[in-house]
């Protein structure tokens, strides 16, 4: 995790939240070395935005629902064994790993872990029941399948689960290695107690936002590495500076755009085109209050690279186009009343009270 950063828009993601961290995720990707900067969202996507993803053949963007360590994070992916196979198999891998070897079944899934305290019983119990104890050897119980020498009693935590919930749990073992497996219960690695009492901390990018009432859960638990936005000021402190941009434009799409083309790039078509809705959407296809000259620019820049013969947009205008994004967001037909007023909700404090507001777009 720790070359990972998360650039992640607000709960209840509008399209330019989701187009935001997409094409900026994209261009620190594109121009970043030996770090790997990964898209999300921190909430379900709306109506609008589903339509959008899927006109231009794009996925969804990773869920995130909160900052808090996950056991993915710890779980080291050690060398494996089988059952039947040799006791100095797994010898070898302890060697290796400081002192512990992870035994899989024939299905993948975790059988025991060989570790210094297991393999000292498994000696112990050996030798001391052995008729010519005096004449064993070590290299002849070596021989032995490694099931003989397993602690099949570890604990298994899912990749996905917090590691705080779980954390009581992990301070009444005697253990300190744990399985980390996935929803299926396959082997994902190995975790020590050490690194789940102090965890590495996720990196996180804000954009659309940087409100700590409307991003994603346990920010405090993660380093918050800078925020992109266009909204008014209501910001998270930090332990240590930080990027900070919020400037005076209709979306942040439009700030991703321009620093897309300062960087001399151009984005491929496809993100470029869910740019130009995240930016049609937020500014009400150019014509909300706080569209500037500098989203005409941004759109007729994003047209450019969305429109380009034989992409999914070709033959489009921005006009047409921006009359699809809002027509996607706008049939409330078969909504259930609580998903149109939640789908584009925002907390907000000021003077001591706290509110939300909904956005619903009709055309």
């Amino acid at each position: 995790m720790n070359n990972q950063t998360y650039v992640v828009g607000h709960i209840n993601p509008d399209t330019d939240s989701i187009a935001a961290a997409m094409g900026y995720a994209w261009l620190l990707q594109d121009t970043a070395k030996n770090e790997n900067f990964i898209a999300a969202r921190a909430g379900q996507l709306n109506p609008q935005t589903t339509w959008v993803l899927q006109r231009l053949g794009l996925e969804p963007p990773l869920l995130l629902p909160d900052a808090s360590p996950r056991f993915e994070s710890i779980a080291h992916r050690l060398n494996t064994t089988t059952p039947e196979h040799p006791l100095r198999e797994a010898w070898a891998i302890a060697n290796r790993t400081g002192g512990v070897a992870p035994v899989i079944d024939e299905h993948g899934n975790p059988y025991g872990l060989i570790t210094v305290v297991s393999l000292f019983n498994f000696l112990s119990r050996s030798i001391g029941s052995h008729p010519r104890r005096e004449e064993t050897k070590i290299s002849e119980l070596f021989d032995q399948p490694c099931r003989e020498a397993c602690d099949t009693g570890v604990p298994r935590f899912l990749a996905s689960t917090r590691i705080k919930d779980v954390l009581p749990r992990i301070l009444q073992e005697e253990r300190t290695e744990f399985w980390v497996v996935d929803e299926h219960g396959s082997y994902v690695g190995i975790c020590r107690q050490r690194e789940a009492l102090h965890p590495p901390r996720m990196k996180v990018i804000l954009v659309d936002h940087n409100e700590s009432g409307q991003a994603l859960g346990a920010l405090d638990e993660a380093d918050l590495v800078e925020i992109l936005d266009h909204h008014r000021l209501g910001n998270p402190t930090t332990t240590a500076p930080i990027k900070f941009t919020v400037d005076i434009v209709g979306s942040t799409s439009t700030l991703v755009s321009e620093r897309i083309d300062e960087a001399g790039l151009s984005a491929p078509p496809a993100l470029a085109g869910l740019l130009l809705a995240g930016l049609m959407s937020d500014t009400l296809r150019l014509t909300s209050p706080t569209t500037t000259e500098r989203d005409h620019r941004a759109a007729e820049r994003l047209a450019r690279w969305a429109f380009l013969g034989g992409s999914v947009l070709a033959g489009e205008t921005i006009e047409s186009f921006g009359q699809q994004v809002l027509e996607a967001g706008s049939d409330m037909s078969t909504r259930d009343p609580d998903d149109i007023v939640g789908a584009d909700f925002k907390f907000y404090e000021a003077g001591g009270m706290k509110f939300g507001v909904s956005q619903v777009e009709l055309t």
